[in-house]
């Protein structure tokens, strides 16, 4: 039996099981169904499995068969694949984790953590972010084109919650349950009452050692209590401010964004960002068709080396770059290379602020770019040292009305 029979086998068999033990989507560990019945489901398939040949696989070539499914299955929604890979036993997900490279280096979204990662250091991420006006809901997809479309892959969720002297938006990683309390709640981004400043909060800690801002050691999260040894709450990760326009004009708005755990040297060549490599919080430890976020391990080790030492060395600031002025248009400009086709004021680009001692080609790198290109579809790409919820964000600042600003 050829190598190549055997891994159009397996992964015949595995698209099986991930279609009966679990339907992996970023955002939703499930549908309607509940924990029980996907419980069973899967250890049905997992059973199947154990009775199959590939148990007794030997180690090395179960590497080499997994390494070639990973290079071959490069793209939604094939590339699920990987991930009912990583969710057959231990032993299997620790190969997976060292085969799945970081987006920095792949510039794939793999599993549901990728997002919380920076993106890749030499091109930008592709993604659309799409609006629906009636639930004030907002939905991120990766896709490269075709942003009118369903085709793309569903990543993050965003709700709007009018409070009564600010604004949240609460992101999650399921687009059925945009809230605080569920079990899949990644983050939120909170506004003043003028919408001109904004904090972006992380539901985990970003780095070991990071301030909660609401100290809690222990929350609720679908009457299942969450392990007490790592603080839940929200933990502050970036500020965004937009300048007051206070003589009315409709030019272009002006934003700065200060990345509160992301060095001033990231943006350099051989800059390092700190990249959190599992969920530390979530209550998907208690899914079983998700083992890939649970580990024993030592939580201290979540996290890659590179973050904030001290407050010796600054903090990444982004602004927006300074569109032009088109005389023959009548309009502010800026070049988004064809990604985005309608002029609106949420358009913008960010680099590196000269605050940081950037210069030359990191001063001009665009980190973030986000625009309009239908009634309530908006492109947003992004790249290293900032993640696709961070980008995420970031956009989401850009919608809220700003009623000092404009």
């Amino acid at each position: 039996m050829s190598l190549k029979s055997i891994i159009q086998d397996m992964r015949g068999e595995f698209g099986s099981i991930s279609r009966k033990g679990f339907d992996v989507k970023f955002g939703s560990g499930m549908r309607s169904r509940s924990h029980r019945v996907v419980q069973d489901t899967y250890v049905a398939a997992i059973d199947a499995l154990k009775q199959s040949c590939w148990v007794n696989l030997p180690p090395e070539l179960l590497r080499d068969v997994l390494m070639r499914i990973d290079t071959s299955e490069d793209v939604w929604p094939s590339r699920k694949s990987v991930v009912a890979c990583a969710g057959v036993c231990r032993s299997w997900r620790e190969i997976m984790k060292e085969i799945v490279k970081f987006p920095e280096v792949s510039g794939k979204l793999t599993f549901p953590i990728s997002l919380k990662q920076p993106g890749p250091r030499d091109s930008h991420l592709q993604c659309y972010i799409k609006r629906n006006r009636s639930s004030q809901t907002y939905y991120l997809y990766l896709g490269l084109n075709q942003v009118t479309t369903d085709d793309g892959k569903f990543l993050l969720a965003a709700r709007k919650c009018r409070r009564p002297t600010h604004t949240d938006y609460i992101i999650s990683l399921n687009s059925d349950d945009v809230s605080k309390g569920s079990s899949t709640y990644v983050g939120k981004l909170r506004s003043n009452f003028l919408g001109t400043k904004f904090t972006i909060y992380d539901a985990q800690p970003p780095r070991v050692g990071v301030k909660v801002t609401k100290c809690r050691s222990t929350r609720l999260v679908n009457l299942r209590q969450v392990s007490p040894r790592v603080p839940a709450g929200n933990y502050p990760i970036a500020h965004i401010s937009y300048e007051l326009n206070v003589l009315g004009s409709r030019g272009p708005r002006r934003m700065h964004c200060v990345m509160d755990e992301i060095p001033t040297s990231a943006v350099e060549p051989g800059g390092v960002a700190p990249t959190q490599t599992e969920f530390l919080l979530s209550s998907l430890d208690s899914f079983p068709a998700l083992p890939f976020f649970r580990s024993k391990s030592n939580r201290t080790d979540s996290f890659r080396s590179g973050h904030l030492s001290g407050s010796s060395e600054g903090m990444l600031v982004l602004r927006n770059k300074a569109p032009r002025w088109h005389e023959q248009l009548q309009c502010w400009c800026l070049n988004f290379n064809g990604r985005v086709t309608v002029a609106s004021v949420k358009n913008f680009q960010l680099v590196a602020s000269s605050d940081n001692g950037a210069a030359g080609q990191e001063h001009e790198n665009v980190i973030l770019q986000f625009g309009k290109v239908g009634k309530d579809a908006f492109t947003m790409d992004y790249q290293y040292p900032i993640s696709a919820f961070q980008a995420f964000a970031i956009c989401l600042s850009s919608f809220d009305t700003k009623i000092a600003c404009e």
